[in-house]
């Protein structure tokens, strides 16, 4: 078959960002270029197998300039953009936000402004196609703890926004941008709000990895608070599966939320991870006895939500969507990657990340 088309990849040396490019390149015809700034949480060892490839392009460079994002859009002319560059982790929005405010706003206006005059240059049928898809996360909504409705209580795509940190409140701003850029300029654009991430190739400062790592070296398990916070715990593929198809199939202006049907408590989920490692990776550092023995209770974060559900029925109804993981498969192949490839995880826990804090 021929390439169908060329698809702009921000962030797309990231943990999401690199498993929507790994199920592009592996999954369709279509090519990528990645643009990622390759900050700490940027690694191409995340793309190294698509390096040689022709259907595959990576561009240095920050969403914040102007000039680079016009002159890659000039050159590369693809038809659509997957916006996933971001700043994404919670305790460092609260300990220096201006990163966040930074990347997480002003790129994405910039990148809007660059994509919207991108797209009035187009024929019409270069027009009609081209998508640009923001990419966000359920915690644009804030806590629902307090919601009614009490566990049955879930996201839905017309949730009003509520954001508890710096974080999640430059991701509620460039959502509003998005929104108002299609309905301002008619630029034809989609948003996905997604639950908790998890998988091959996350950065060790998220609960998952950081557990993992923390465990097979015999450190402590920080958990937040009583570890009751629950969370939505959605598969990194299955993700990156649900991403393509709404910005191939949805039309523009919807909105969606991608979740993997797999709450849990924080504290459950460290247990099962370490019956886990139990099995497979029994032979464990001096001085433990059992992985569940280094589960460490910490002061809570400042402004924890305490519990995120999401309602993905829509996606469901109009894409056919439902993730192939659930947590328990999923975790199982999460620890299994990281056990066979310690090389990944010595490069980057060598790097410029060496502190360890749970999300």
């Amino acid at each position: 078959m021929a390439t169908k088309r060329t698809l702009l990849v921000t962030g797309g040396a990231g943990f999401i960002g690199s498993s929507v490019v790994r199920h592009i390149m592996n999954a369709t015809n279509d090519q990528v270029v990645v643009l990622d700034k390759l900050t700490y949480a940027g690694n191409l060892d995340n793309l190294a197998e698509f390096s040689q490839s022709p259907r595959y392009r990576f561009e240095r460079g920050d969403i914040c300039d102007r000039k680079t994002v016009d002159r890659i859009l000039e050159e590369c002319r693809p038809h659509a953009i997957l916006h996933l560059a971001a700043e994404s982790h919670v305790d460092r929005s609260i300990l220096g936000p201006a990163a966040f405010i930074e990347t997480n706003i002003l790129g994405t206006y910039t990148l809007l402004e660059s994509a919207r005059h991108y797209w009035n240059s187009l024929g019409s049928p270069e027009q009609q196609a081209f998508r640009f898809h923001h990419v966000s996360t359920d915690e644009v909504f804030g806590d629902l703890a307090d919601e009614e409705g009490g566990a049955t209580k879930r996201f839905h795509e017309a949730t009003p926004y509520a954001p508890s940190s710096p974080y999640s409140a430059s991701k509620a701003s460039s959502d509003h941008l998005v929104r108002a850029w299609h309905r301002t300029y008619g630029l034809p654009v989609l948003i996905t709000s997604c639950s908790n991430n998890y998988g091959p190739y996350q950065f060790p400062e998220k609960l998952i990895p950081l557990m993992l790592t923390n465990a097979l070296e015999g450190k402590p398990l920080p958990v937040y608070g009583d570890g009751g916070q629950v969370r939505d715990w959605l598969y990194v593929d299955d993700h990156a599966e649900a991403l393509y198809r709404v910005l191939t199939e949805a039309r523009p202006g919807e909105v969606y939320n991608i979740g993997g049907n797999a709450e849990r408590r924080n504290i459950d989920l460290v247990h099962a991870l370490c019956e886990v490692l139990e099995e497979l990776a029994p032979e464990k550092p001096a001085g433990v006895a059992w992985y569940k023995d280094l589960i460490t209770f910490v002061q809570d974060r400042p402004g924890h939500d305490r519990r995120y559900a999401i309602d993905a029925s829509k996606i469901a109804r109009d894409l056919a969507w439902q993730p192939r993981e659930n947590l328990k498969t999923g975790l199982r192949k999460t620890i299994a990657w990281y056990l066979d490839n310690p090389l990944w995880c010595e490069r980057v826990n060598s790097g410029a990340y060496r502190q360890g804090i749970e999300p």
